[in-house]
């Protein structure tokens, strides 16, 4: 099976240890990890540590962490996956760069990894948790379908839980 994903405008290829410095110099992006890590630069290894987890996950579930390249360049545009749980559904993530950021590519990046693991990999259900001032990635969430299921205070922080299953996704609508 392959796990490299493609729209009109982006490809998306499994993060890959060889791509550690990259991933962690986007993360570490003051504008990334404002949400993605509560505003907290990672370390290295931290970055190294999901990247393990991602590959281990695309080896046992068929899934991970993807990076997002517009089609046109060799530029990480951004990334997008899924992280697994054994209590809960996977979890989506994604991130853009300010750069690309109102150009569709998170909900694009996103739409396909969704595609991807309903069409291919026959998951039922997909949620994603996202700090509530982050109105940009509220609008990708409800742009993919998915519905506000719960809310939380964690870290001090207020997150809003959404979920997504199979049957909500128009087939007609879905490429990769």
């Amino acid at each position: 099976m392959s796990f490299f994903l493609r729209t009109h405008r982006l490809r998306l290829e499994p993060c890959q240890m060889k791509d550690l410095d990259a991933v962690h110099q986007l993360w570490v992006e003051a504008d990334i990890r404002r949400f993605l890590f509560d505003d907290r630069i990672i370390s290295l290894e931290e970055t190294q540590s999901v990247l393990n987890a991602s590959a281990e996950s695309f080896t046992q579930h068929g899934y991970g962490l993807w990076l997002v390249f517009d089609q046109q360049s060799s530029d990480i545009a951004g990334f997008s996956g899924l992280l697994h749980s054994p209590e809960e559904a996977p979890s989506l993530i994604f991130g853009t760069r300010p750069q690309r950021w109102g150009q569709g590519y998170a909900r694009e990046a996103a739409k396909a990894v969704l595609s991807y693991v309903f069409n291919e990999l026959g998951l039922v259900r997909v949620i994603a948790d996202v700090d509530e001032p982050n109105r940009a990635s509220i609008r990708v969430l409800e742009d993919l379908g998915m519905s506000l299921y719960r809310r939380a205070m964690v870290n001090e922080r207020p997150l809003l839980y959404y979920e997504i299953h199979r049957p909500k996704l128009i087939a007609s609508e879905l490429w990769v």
